[in-house]
Formats: C-alpha cells, structure tokens, sequence
C-alpha cells in the first residue's frame, strides 16, 4: 500500500488554547485508518486542517510527493481529498443528480447560450449511484430519501470529484444496523479500488469490525498507532481515557416493585397510529430504558409525553398526580425534561452561550402566561450555570463561552444541566451517547443513576443495546407502536431484546 497523504508535526494553536501539539498520521491506499479520541482530543481540528477549513500553525502535508505548509478547501478539493461530516452537507431542495454535480455541471452549447446538460448529468449520476449501491432516480428530490441514502450521495459526490482519500465523521450515528452493514460494504469496495478511508467513530465494535489501523489522540496530542488486528477494545479506551472505564451503572437493588410509582403512562394513544395503547411505571431508583428497531414507537412517545406532538388519548402521572400536558411549556411546568436526539436542532440555543442554555429553563418554569411573562436575573443566571458547571464537570474556558465552541460530550452536558438548573423530577434520554466519546458517556451514565439514586425519574431511549443493559434496571421494547416485552436485568440479554424487536414471537 503506498502512501496518499502524510501529516507531519502538526500544531494548532488558537487564541488561549493549543488544540494540536505536534501530530502525525498518514493514509494510505486501500486502508480504512481509524481516528479515534474522546470529544475534544482533536481529531475535528486535524481533519479540518486536512480538507482546508483550517491552517496550521507548523507542520507539513505531503500528498503525492509535493509539500504543503497548509491547504485552501481548493486544494484539498484538487488533491483528491473528500470529507463527509456527520452534519451531511447535501443540498435537500435539489436533485441527487444535482448534488453529485453542484459547482461542477455539465453544459451543453446551445448557439451562443450554455446551457445544462442534464441527460448527460443523469447518466453520469446513475453510473455513481449504481457503484453506491444507491437503487434511486437519481431526479428524485435529496428531501425525499433516508438519511442513509443521503450519506450514499454524499459517497458518489466524493467519487464524482475522483477523491482517492475519504473522510468519514461519525457515518454511523444516525443509522441502523442494516445500514451500517451496507455502508460497510461500500467501504469495502471503496478500499479494493485503492482509496484511504478515514473512518471516525466512537463506536468501538465497530471500529474493530472496519478498520484496519487506528490512531488514538488525547488532548491534541499523539498517544500512538496500532494494527486493528493487535488490539482489543479495553486496549483501545485505555489509550484515549488512560483509566478503566466501569462497566455497569445499574442499581445494587434488584427488584423495584415494592418501591413508590414516580411516573406512570397509561394508555397511550397517537392519532397516527405510531403508538397504540401504552402503559408503563417507573419506581423510584429505576432506570427504565426503551428499545426497538427504528419507528418502532419509542421517540414517538417520548414525544407525545413531553407534549412536543399530539397524542389521541393517554393518561400521565407524575409521583401519583395526574397532569395534564398540551405542550412542552405544561411538561416543563410539571417537572419533565427531555434531553432529544438531535442536540443541534432541538437541544441548545447555538447563538447563545453556555450560561444562557442553562438558565432559559429555570426562567421558563418561573414564567407565567405560556411564557409570555417572566423576569430575568442576571446573578441567578450566573449562579445556576456556575453550579452546572461544577457538578456536571462541564469542560470550558468561562459560562460565556458560545455552546458551539464544546464537544459534543460537554455539550449533552449542558443540555443536560439546563433541566437540573430546572430541578425537573422526570428526565426522558433519547439517544443519551449518540456521537460522544467514551470517557463521557461513562460521566453521563454515572450521572443518570444519581439522578436515578436521588429520586428522579430517569427514562432512556437507545439504539445500543450494550448501552441499555450497562445502565438500566428494566428494558421495555417496543414493535410497530407497541410495548411487547418487558426484561428485569437478570432477565435481559441482547438476543433476547432482538428477539422481542422483530417479528419473531418472544419467549
């Protein structure tokens, strides 16, 4: 395998921080080369500098032979270099033949006009598709198809510019299990036509499944380079945490039935069918987690819970008292919170600072009038935002630093702050870890069995089994909009959980 691109000695530094201290890493033909470190280790700021987004301080970048002291987004454009973010950058309002050619489409001479040539872009695009495994008409709108076949478009953009090295960040954190196995396939050809994949990711079994060599980062600095084949995945957290990493957060208590119903659903019911006729408790110090295949039900009643969409019918209880839930501001009222899926979207402020996000809930549960009325203290949001800080080990430079500015693990940690700032009794998880690094989601699940421990209610939605029988006490699993098995965690396993999410009868 002869080597594509070569990072020497890369520095970074920004005002007050050194992101980077000396890097190294290289890729080469046909390798799938893992990057992998906790939030913050460095791995965005090496790849951004990688695809021209940033320049470095020192350093070098071979590619081909020639050597750069830094790269434009044209450069790395016209050396062959492709980064597909986590946040894919498909246009949704144009074509998947349009994307595959944005900035690049053919023409086509008509007297003195050029015009687009858009049989000839079709036809270019089908053929890309075709090697994608993409089974679409390539005119289809991209808001139309799935995330996963949004990821393929983003593949054949990057064949379409001939890139012989990939970036991919995070290209698993919004798909199932099924799309994962077919991206993996086109992985696999992508490598036999000779091309370097850099593959980020915090999934570990994945990782061990895919790459071939990985490299680890910790706090912008270089910890080493391993053979995938010459490592297991204790080997690989103690390289980017440098602590063992526990394994289990469930409760020393073994049987909850005994304990007071903090939170109870009773038949539950969505006009749209995605959720029929729920019930469920959660007793004190339970962790009761929720799993299933995706559009099973389970976000879409965590959704109709908090009030975020309607629900047909369905009564809630919250520690014996029925309430009545229209809307987000009435679960706020009583006491629920909601750390959803898609922090970017719907779970921070990104034009506010860290002690915004976390002082707008304790405002909006002290206002009146649907939110209309309320005052805001300027001590008391300092004040809640300091105190965050601290239990929660927020790393940041000041609470008025911009959101946007953390990890994604420090991130979910605000967000989280901002419901405890609240003192909300019922806190829903949907997808808790997705996209954070290892080191925090040990912190995360230590802090939901606190939270748990002192009484709160804690529900959790996950795609990751492991993820679901490390914390939770009881597992509910859902299919087509039902709860049709419920596991103790002696009872648990994760055979067992596929088992019960798919059509097959449970035992």
């Amino acid at each position: 395998m002869n080597t594509l691109v070569k990072m020497d000695n890369v520095v970074k530094q920004f005002p007050g921080v050194k992101a980077l201290s000396g890097i190294s890493f290289e890729i080469k033909s046909g390798e799938v080369h893992v990057l992998l470190g906790e939030n913050g280790a460095g791995k965005s700021t090496l790849m951004k500098i990688l695809s021209g987004v940033h320049k470095p301080t020192s350093g070098t970048i071979s590619i081909n032979g020639k050597v750069f002291n830094g790269l434009t987004p044209k450069d790395s454009r016209e050396n062959a270099i492709s980064v597909i973010y986590q946040e894919l950058s498909v246009i949704n309002e144009l074509s998947i033949a349009e994307n595959l050619y944005v900035g690049n489409i053919p023409t086509k001479k008509l007297g003195p006009f050029n015009l687009v040539d858009r049989e000839k872009m079709n036809k270019m695009a089908q053929k890309l598709c075709e090697r994608v495994g993409l089974k679409r008409d390539v005119r289809t709108l991209v808001e139309d198809i799935s995330i996963s076949e949004k990821q393929q478009v983003e593949i054949a953009k990057a064949l379409a510019y001939e890139s012989r090295v990939i970036i991919m960040d995070e290209p698993t954190a919004s798909l199932t299990n099924e799309e994962v196995n077919h991206l993996f396939e086109i992985i696999k050809k992508l490598k036999k036509e000779g091309r370097g994949i850099v593959f980020i990711s915090h999934k570990l079994r994945e990782i061990m499944e895919i790459g071939d060599r990985v490299t680890v980062l910790k706090d912008g600095t270089y910890v080493g380079t391993k053979n995938i084949s010459d490592v297991t995945q204790d080997d690989l957290v103690s390289m980017m945490v440098g602590r063992q990493i526990k394994q289990s957060y469930q409760s020393k208590k073994e049987n909850f039935e005994n304990e007071e119903v903090i939170f109870q659903v009773k038949n539950l019911e969505r006009k749209d069918g995605k959720v029929k006729n729920v019930s469920f408790s959660l007793h004190k110090g339970e962790i009761l987690g929720f799993s299933g295949l995706v559009g099973s039900g389970r976000s879409e009643m965590m959704n109709s819970i908090f009030g975020a969409e309607p629900k047909k019918s369905g009564e809630i209880f919250v520690f014996g008292k029925k309430v009545k839930i229209s809307g987000p501001y009435s679960a706020i009222k009583n006491g629920l919170a909601m750390v959803t899926e898609n922090r970017r979207e719907s779970g921070f402020f990104s034009n506010f600072d860290i002690k915004q996000n976390i002082s707008i809930l304790p405002f909006i549960k002290k206002s009146f009038g649907g939110g209309v009325g309320g005052l805001i203290n300027f001590n008391s949001e300092k004040s809640w935002a300091e105190k965050e800080k601290e239990k929660l080990n927020i790393k940041c430079f000041s609470t008025e630093q911009n959101i946007t500015e953390l990890s994604g693990g420090n991130q979910q940690k605000v967000i989280l702050g901002k419901w405890l700032a609240a003192n909300s009794k019922i806190i829903i998880f949907d997808e808790p870890t997705k996209g954070i690094d290892v080191g925090s989601k040990s912190e995360i699940y230590s802090l939901m069995r606190s939270l748990a421990d002192e009484g709160k209610g804690v529900l959790v939605v996950s795609s990751e089994l492991p993820e679901l029988l490390s914390v939770c006490d009881t597992i509910a699993v859902f299919r087509e909009g039902e709860i049709v098995k419920t596991f103790s965690r002696k009872e648990a396993t994760e055979e067992k959980i596929i088992k019960a999410s798919t059509t097959e009868k449970s035992e």
